[in-house]
């Protein structure tokens, strides 16, 4: 149990990959903070399955978009846990809030992704170091592709967001490197149980079957599969490890979309 006597708080926790991180972080040890919006019943089932993993945890309820919600939030952390070693700022706003076309998106849909992201990650980082005065661990879940390409249109704002939160936790890494705090970023590829699962289904299906080819892994990721990785860079052993964005996709990075697949990996497509 390497993470144990360590107090995290993981943002998005009720469900899908926050659930599973914050499951991954309790059978390490740790106490978790779990933070929901507005499903207070799923936070209480993540709940459950940390004291089953044998640790234990609290519910805190925040709009992680708007500062004063955010600063609620780490003071219900302070009050209960007293300080804190790991943050992992996980929690997004649902597909139909910012889920736009370029040429469609309203100013209120790019302000809600941006706030949720980038802003919300700059708030909870100026009030989780106020917790940390003896190392920590700072972990934000991005989405790498949606702030490089331009494929996904409708993913504008989250891509554009996510990217903004990618850029300021490299400055946040070395702002904080001699207080032994690391921050770094995780980026899933598609996974089940997460953003994905909001699509219709027919389309979740598609994608399913896409990268059963497409993935060297040949599957999709799943929120148990990111909370290892989570878990993996809170350990004392990668106090080395800062600034980075850890790509845990089962190889679907690697793949080059210009060519097609049969020539990339024509023993794998003719089995």
């Amino acid at each position: 149990m390497k993470l144990k006597g360590k107090q995290a708080l993981v943002t998005g926790s009720s469900r899908g990959i926050g659930r599973g991180i914050a499951l991954k972080l309790a059978a390490e040890g740790a106490t978790v903070a779990i933070h929901y919006f507005q499903n207070h019943q799923a936070a209480a089932e993540t709940l459950a399955r940390v004291r089953e993993a044998g640790s234990d945890g609290v519910i805190v309820q925040a709009d992680a978009s708007r500062d004063e919600d955010v600063r609620r939030m780490f003071a219900e952390v302070r009050d209960t846990f007293g300080g804190l070693d790991i943050l992992v700022s996980n929690a997004r706003g649902e597909l139909a809030t910012f889920y736009q076309a370029p040429m469609d998106i309203t100013l209120q849909a790019w302000e809600h992704a941006m706030n949720s992201q980038a802003r919300a990650f700059l708030a909870s980082v100026h009030e989780a170091t106020r917790l940390m005065p003896d190392g920590g661990r700072i972990v934000a879940i991005t989405f790498t592709p949606g702030g490089q390409k331009g494929s996904w249109q409708s993913w504008i704002a989250m891509g554009a967001a996510k990217a903004a939160m990618e850029a300021s936790l490299r400055y946040f890494a070395v702002s904080l490197a001699k207080r032994r705090i690391t921050v770094n970023a995780i980026s899933p590829g598609l996974t089940e149980d997460s953003v994905l699962n909001s699509l219709p289904d027919d389309a979740v299906q598609l994608a399913r079957d896409w990268h059963q080819r497409w993935t060297p892994m040949g599957r999709l990721g799943t929120p148990a599969d990111i909370g290892n990785i989570v878990a993996l860079v809170c350990t004392d052993e990668a106090s080395w490890i800062t600034g980075q964005v850890i790509h845990a996709d089962g190889g679907a990075s690697l793949m080059d979309t210009v060519l097609p697949l049969e020539m990339q990996m024509p023993e794998l497509v003719a089995v």
